[in-house]
């Protein structure tokens, strides 16, 4: 692809998240969605493989589906209230019209189907641009709604995506798809919270972008796309392969790093609103997650599997990692002391 043009989706793909983010009426949020969507496709198919081709088809089925149903509860909402207001989303059938068009868009279960297939086909690059900027648009929309959204439906869609975000992702071998389950995963956890605490979920989707981007350039830095070839980067990047696992670790929610942070106050959270055993439920589920990302730091640092590999062992190289990766990893770590700073704004 040519830079101009690359250059051009790029400025389009800002432009219409900062449109759907920025607005108050329906038909220009509606827009900044359908900029996007147009944006990303070429990024997308810009390899001319089938597999891209068939991957940016279906991403297009999908988001155009998913606007036009926005459009339709924003047009119901306006016959029976007289409002087209994002916050005045006041009618019960435009209501759950809305939750399930933002569900496509983001891959909430039951709508998740298509979005591990649609990272599988993309880029490296492209792949890190839907898993973090494009769902920024819906999680503002999600928020601006949230005092109208059925809390009830949320719960019962953010369990299911924990459950099948851990379950598919347990014998995947291709890393895209593997994040694209963790994604999944970790959007249950948004979707359970935000009638609640909406800015909870911002601070929550933020840092899962944070982790996702660290892992994201670290695995393109490597050239790695799969769990065989991981194997081998050990030898190549020894620096960076720790500093993988140690951002895994983080996305998994162990305690001590920046990934803990929003599960424990999601938790802490449910359980003042009575919801402990929906809290209960989700926090094991999100052990199936946990699993996964193991097993990505278990072949990338820790020791070769028992089994052999196809692929040779790659030369140690010295080529310096990138600046940026290494300030996101450290953020990916270290954020957990500033804790009670986020708890007193929260």
């Amino acid at each position: 692809m040519a830079p101009q043009a690359k250059l051009i989706f790029t400025i389009s793909l800002l432009t219409g998240t900062t449109i759907a983010i920025s607005s108050n009426h329906w038909v220009t949020a509606w827009t900044g969605l359908e900029i996007n969507t147009l944006a990303i496709l070429p990024l997308i198919a810009k390899s001319h493989h089938p597999r891209a081709i068939e991957a940016a088809t279906k991403y297009f089925l999908v988001q155009a589906a998913a606007s036009a149903l926005l459009l339709f509860s924003s047009m119901m909402n306006s016959w029976y209230t007289g409002q087209w207001d994002i916050t005045q989303l006041t009618h019960p059938t435009s209501c759950l019209i809305l939750t399930a068009a933002i569900a496509m868009k983001l891959g909430l279960a039951p709508f998740h189907f298509w979005f591990p297939e649609v990272l599988q086909g993309s880029p490296m690059t492209t792949a890190l641009l839907l898993s973090t900027i494009m769902k920024f648009p819906p999680i503002t929309l999600l928020y601006m709604t949230s005092s109208s959204l059925n809390p009830t439906l949320l719960a019962c869609m953010a369990i299911l995506s924990t459950a099948l975000g851990g379950w598919m992702g347990l014998n995947q071998t291709q890393i895209r798809k593997i994040l694209a389950f963790s994604s999944i995963s970790h959007m249950g956890w948004m979707a359970i919270i935000i009638p609640y605490n909406p800015k909870l979920t911002l601070l929550n989707f933020l840092l899962y972008a944070l982790m996702t981007t660290a892992v994201f350039l670290a695995l393109n830095s490597i050239k790695t796309s799969k769990l065989s070839t991981l194997m081998t980067t050990w030898a190549k990047t020894p620096a960076l392969s720790a500093m993988l696992l140690l951002t895994l670790l983080s996305l998994a929610g162990l305690p001590p790093f920046t990934g803990f942070l929003p599960k424990w106050l999601i938790i802490q959270e449910l359980t003042k609103q009575s919801m402990a055993p929906a809290a209960v439920a989700i926090s094991l589920l999100s052990l199936l997650s946990l699993f996964f990302y193991l097993r990505l730091a278990y072949c990338a640092t820790i020791t070769l599997p028992p089994h052999t590999t196809n692929h040779m062992k790659q030369w140690h190289t010295n080529s310096p990692t990138p600046t940026i990766i290494g300030v996101l990893t450290t953020l990916s770590i270290t954020l957990i002391p500033i804790s009670p700073i986020i708890s007193a704004i929260i």
